[in-house]
């Protein structure tokens, strides 16, 4: 029996049964993508990819809200904890927050704060905004001002034990320099790794023969999971403070001086930041760090907007996975302009044909890009994508670019339509395109070689010995 996918019927003609399916799906499919990020460092999805999951799931929950699961997405902070390193349990759960994108979705987090702290509309809001830093989250614990532990998000209650690691970050003080601190004050901050390092790590796994990570953000990942915090400490980590965890009430006031509080005690301070008086003010702060994007040495992936009176904070309070005083605003996927110098096909396990356009190197967000996916042979006519075209490649974030659309005026005048191999570029066998139930070819064009082709013999071995399938 054939099983029925819901995936592309919209929320709103979801029936419940349809619904159930699709929490289902989404419940198991965002699990996967939570460990590629959290635990393996290899994300298979764009972010942008990972928050349509995301958000149809919350959709479809608020709609049906007696279908929530167990173990619905929404109700899981950050990801499972690696089994390597001790677990710690957090103090005060280390929260994620909730993304909106766009002009609606700012206006919506306003007048849920209007709405819990019952504010006329004319009464001021600030809003402290700042970039929000593609890293690991990290938690320090210090004890009379000496720092005593160090540990990842992990499932937001209890984290990983990486004090060592931790201590050899660029930005994390051993010892806090104020006088007259609490006993116990928790700060917290995100791990990133700046462009030019990410680069000679790469370098340096291409050297060696090891696969090249994907972006700053997974290596930053990986190199503050090493077992020996020597390795960690070659990688040339940094940290950007950003709020507290237990504090005793040493912050106390408005969430603007607390970042004055955090440099005072020797942390490093994400800039540039924003007190924003309205909505308008917060739009035009996104505006420009958009703008400004590219000119980072790190990684962002959006802004963060944060209720300025720390009072009001604490009344707002939380949900079980995000605070309601704070909200990321979301930066669209990064884009470039330049040229596909050849279009080579990959032949997978299965037999699929794959192509890949060989561009002029470029920079996106601090990464240079040499290919980028075209996905199948369909798509190349969809688009009517040429060897020697000027392109848009967008950079989504944790995986390979994807070539959006061809720049036609740059086309040009000897410019040749692509034509996809109709014998496999590895051994010879004829290629087909199988018909599905609805009568349809098949986008994928597949080698009929089968064992005979040694393209499909290799990425065979490559399955049966990963860890997917072993």
């Amino acid at each position: 029996m054939t099983k029925i996918d819901f995936k592309n019927i919209p929320v709103g003609k979801l029936n419940s049964k349809q619904a159930e399916s699709e929490l289902k799906r989404l419940s198991s499919l965002i699990l996967i993508h939570n460990k590629n990020y959290y635990q393996d460092n290899y994300p298979k999805i764009s972010d942008r990819e990972y928050d349509l999951l995301w958000k149809r799931n919350v959709s479809i929950e608020k709609k049906f809200p007696e279908l929530i699961r167990k173990d619905s997405p929404s109700l899981r902070i950050g990801g499972d904890l690696n089994e390597s390193f001790k677990k710690v349990k957090h103090i005060d759960p280390m929260l994620s927050l909730s993304n909106i994108f766009d002009e609606s979705g700012l206006n919506d987090f306003y007048t849920q704060m209007r709405k819990l702290l019952e504010l006329e509309e004319e009464e001021v809001i600030e809003i402290v905004a700042e970039p929000k830093i593609d890293g690991i989250s990290a938690s320090l614990r210090y004890l009379n001002g000496d720092l005593s532990l160090g540990s990842t998000r992990g499932n937001g209650f209890e984290g990983e034990d990486i004090t060592n690691n931790l201590k050899v970050v660029n930005g994390v003080p051993k010892k806090l320099k104020e006088k007259g601190l609490p006993p116990i004050l928790e700060i917290r901050g995100e791990v990133y790794m700046e462009h030019r390092d990410f680069t000679k790590l790469n370098e340096f796994q291409k050297k060696m023969g090891k696969p090249l990570y994907a972006n700053p953000r997974n290596s930053a990942a990986g190199s503050l999971r090493q077992l020996d915090s020597n390795v960690t400490a070659e990688r040339n980590l940094h940290f950007f403070a950003y709020t507290w965890g237990s504090s005793s009430n040493y912050f106390k006031g408005t969430q603007w001086q607390s970042r004055k509080q955090l440099k005072e005690l020797g942390f490093i301070i994400n800039e540039p930041s924003r007190l924003c008086k309205n909505s308008k003010e917060v739009l035009n702060y996104y505006e420009e760090i958009l703008d400004m994007r590219s000119s980072f040495n790190f990684d962002i992936d959006g802004v963060v907007y944060k209720l300025n009176n720390i009072d009001w904070q604490n009344i707002i309070g939380s949900r079980s996975r995000s605070p309601r005083w704070a909200v990321a605003h979301k930066l669209p996927a990064e884009k470039a302009q330049t040229v596909i110098n050849s279009i080579d096909v990959q032949v997978g396990r299965t037999g699929s044909l794959t192509p890949v356009a060989r561009l002029d190197p470029i920079n996106v967000g601090g990464v240079f890009i040499t290919n980028a996916t075209l996905h199948n042979g369909y798509e190349i006519q969809k688009k009517d994508i040429r060897e020697g075209d000027t392109v848009i490649v967008q950079r989504a974030g944790d995986v390979i670019p994807q070539v959006l659309e061809v720049v036609i005026s740059k086309r040009k005048e000897d410019s040749k339509k692509y034509k996809f191999p109709k014998i496999c570029p590895e051994c010879g066998s004829s290629t087909l395109s199988e018909k599905l139930e609805n009568g349809e070819n098949e986008k994928t064009i597949r080698c009929t070689g089968g064992l005979k082709c040694p393209s499909q013999i290799v990425e065979r071995i490559k399955h049966f010995v990963s860890q997917s399938a072993l």
